[in-house]
């Protein structure tokens, strides 16, 4: 009798355990669609091994980690309040606009390599050379830009800012614009704050002809095109798709087919204050703060690798350092300005 007892505790004991056994566990993680969803997920597929081997030494073991590309910049900013996506790479404008009710979380910035062009104003951009990286500086901020393409609208534009002319509102509202989200700093939220600044509280919804698309790759499409005459874009996003610019049409290397150079037929009309850099946030309904941390060393272990650094180039990273909500209180206040508040 003893015997059965004790094999009846020890088949209890074994279904206890098995029901407190964990679930398989995964991590998604999520990114904006700012260039091409391919292209992202091709470049980001070896961060899904390296972030479970760094966690897993942080002590949080999971079985899968899920990599996906929103269809928007809103897209990710719902599956962040809904706890769909657990982590999300955020521009500070998506990030400032979901954040409201405390559901998504700041917990680390990107850092960028300077550019060797960081002016203020147009003209100063415009003298027909490259802009290069320089990998010796890493800031905290980017510029917006508002560059005119190669049409004859476009060309216009561009002599009368090299020639020292102010853009007037009619110049502006003259223009076919290719736009990005209205939650994309250097797409829409910035550009539009310096059109308010200049043009009496006049912005790209005020503008006759705007198309927002799906990407900053079809904006330098469209202007390749010269179906668009201006378009928003982060400063240095002609640099990555200047190869492409000039790449034949064909369907082995979907490329844009100009003659010139990037450098040689865009120049720079308009050039917004420097904004804070990209965010890795959080859900706060899926991720613990001890979950928190671990992310926090896990992805600045990654970016301190070879390997990670070439998978977060796709977004022009060279790293990252710890973030508080407080760093963007500026982009809390551009959304505030647009929303009219």
């Amino acid at each position: 009798m003893k015997k059965l007892l004790s094999l009846v505790a020890l088949m209890i004991l074994v279904f206890a355990m098995a029901g407190c056994q964990k679930e398989a566990k995964t991590l998604s993680v999520y990114f904006v669609p700012s260039r091409d969803a391919a292209e992202i997920l091709e470049a980001t597929e070896p961060l899904k091994e390296l972030l479970k081997a760094e966690l897993a030494e942080l002590g949080f073991e999971f079985d899968e980690i899920i990599i996906e590309v929103g269809s928007s910049y809103e897209a990710v900013g719902e599956a962040m309040i809904s706890g769909t996506a657990d982590v999300g790479f955020l521009p500070g404008g998506t990030y400032s606009l979901y954040s409201v009710d405390d559901e998504v979380d700041v917990i680390l910035t990107a850092l960028r390599s300077g550019l060797d062009k960081d002016f203020p104003d147009a003209i100063d951009w415009n003298d027909g050379l490259a802009t290069e990286r320089v990998s010796t500086v890493m800031v905290a901020y980017y510029r917006g830009l508002i560059v005119a393409g190669p049409s004859p609208y476009g060309r216009m534009l561009s002599d009368k800012v090299n020639a020292g002319t102010a853009l007037t509102w009619d110049d502006f509202d003259g223009a076919n614009w290719c736009v990005r989200s209205s939650t994309s700093s250097s797409g829409f939220i910035y550009p539009t704050i310096w059109l308010m600044q200049q043009f009496n509280d006049q912005g790209i919804i005020d503008l006759a002809n705007y198309v927002q698309t799906d990407g900053y790759g079809s904006s330098v499409a469209a202007l390749a095109a010269e179906t668009c005459d201006l378009a928003t874009m982060y400063a240095d996003a002609r640099m990555d798709y200047a190869d492409k610019w000039t790449a034949a049409t064909d369907a082995e290397t979907p490329g844009f087919g100009r003659a010139l150079t990037i450098w040689e037929e865009t120049d720079v009309v308009g050039v917004t204050p420097g904004i804070y850099n990209d965010t890795i946030s959080v859900s706060n309904l899926t991720v613990s703060d001890e979950l928190k941390v671990a992310l926090q060393t896990a992805f600045i272990n990654i970016a301190g690798t070879e390997e990670g650094l070439e998978i977060i180039a796709i977004y022009s990273h060279a790293g990252y350092q710890v973030a508080v909500s407080a760093d963007y209180d500026n982009e809390r206040a551009a959304q505030a300005i647009l929303a009219g508040d």
